[in-house]
């Protein structure tokens, strides 16, 4: 029986395109109160993100306000070819993998035997997981937070970014400077994961 990791997810606030566009331009030309209301925006969305990956409230704390500070002074670079969404996350994501590695806590990726990102593009349905709406037992909640610390850096982030983040397969690919086909590849690895340890939980046949 194929499992369903979530029907919908909330959608995520965007701020209007035009406003945002006109912070960016006051941002490029270090206007504090403008980067202010860029941080309001995002910071949330940001910490989301980082708290996953990095599983520590005070690092992911440190980190999405250091992801802020590389914006601000890196906005007179920012040349609006990806979303200003994307690139923060590619910030973020991008010292969630340094701070890893200078830990060394990289989690043991885990090895599936229908395939590997090596594969290629694969089809991924469009069911996203959303422990907001999927778990409501705190238990079998901590079974999905622990499923994903236990994958790879490499499939947490797509699947955060996709099925958290609401990002396409586009944006990831621009976030985290891959092909299309390896981020649809993760994704589909990703779900694969969560659906063969979350089964066992959700058909009632483990006892919580």
């Amino acid at each position: 029986m194929e499992l369903c990791l979530g029907a919908s997810i909330l959608k995520r606030t965007q701020p209007d395109p035009a406003v945002e566009s006109a912070l960016v331009e006051r941002c490029k030309r270090q206007d504090a109160e403008a980067f202010g209301k860029i941080v309001d925006a995002y910071q949330n969305r940001v910490y989301g993100f980082v708290r996953r990956m990095i599983r520590d409230n005070d690092e992911a704390a440190d980190i999405t306000q250091e992801v802020f500070i590389r914006a601000y002074q890196a906005f007179i670079r920012f040349d609006g070819r990806s979303s200003l969404r994307t690139w923060l996350f590619r910030i973020a994501h991008n010292l969630c993998v340094d701070r890893v590695r200078k830990h060394d806590r990289m989690p043991t990726e885990f090895h599936l035997d229908n395939g590997s990102e090596e594969d290629g593009p694969m089809d991924v349905a469009d069911s996203r997981w959303d422990p907001q709406h999927l778990v409501l037992d705190d238990e079998l909640r901590k079974v999905v937070e622990t499923a994903i610390a236990n994958m790879s850096e490499k499939l947490r982030s797509v699947l955060l970014l996709h099925d958290q983040e609401d990002l396409a397969y586009d944006e990831i690919a621009q976030a985290l400077d891959l092909p299309i086909g390896t981020v649809k590849s993760r994704l589909f690895l990703a779900r694969n994961h969560l659906q063969t340890v979350l089964s066992p939980y959700l058909k009632g046949e483990v006892s919580q």
